[in-house]
């Protein structure tokens, strides 16, 4: 399976100690450069910056070459844009973005899209992560989505 993430969903996936979900949910995780540089900035938490120092296998950065332009992706950030173009590039089977705009972009590109949310829901269906605890660690992050949905999220997986 080919799947490529953003920047957010690596941070809070780290942030709440779930970041190997991905791993164990899809085996490898891409990432573009932006990606990666992304959670190198100096304003990234400790724990990310501590990770990004010597990432696991399963966490593969690839450039995606010359970008060309989109009228869908230009009103994204530069990692939004770059997960988009390099999970086309790839094929992948899933992109895995927080951010509204860049999910409605994937979408309209006709890929499947998934968020934080998202994995940690399969990961909750497979045993992996218990979903109440995951869900009160992202309420102390500031990981944004409104308590309905959370609410709904929960009622989904009792």
């Amino acid at each position: 399976m080919i799947v490529v993430a953003d920047t957010s969903p690596i941070c809070y996936l780290l942030l709440i100690g779930e970041i190997d979900l991905l791993a164990a949910l899809f085996g490898t995780v891409t990432v573009p450069r932006a990606v990666a540089t992304e959670l190198q900035h100096a304003s990234v938490p400790a724990p990310v910056a501590a990770w990004m120092e010597g990432p696991p296998d399963w966490f593969q950065v690839r450039d995606i070459g010359q970008p060309h332009e989109s009228e869908v992706l230009a009103p994204l950030d530069v990692g939004e844009r770059e997960a988009i173009l390099l999970a086309q590039r790839l094929g992948a089977d899933l992109v895995v973005l927080d951010d509204r705009a860049g999910r409605e972009a994937a979408k309209t590109l006709r890929l499947k899209v998934t968020g934080t949310l998202g994995v940690l829901e399969v990961g909750a269906r497979r045993d992996l992560v218990d979903l109440r605890t995951a869900i009160t660690k992202l309420r102390a992050t500031n990981f944004r989505a409104t308590p309905v949905l959370l609410r709904k999220l929960l009622e989904r997986n009792r």
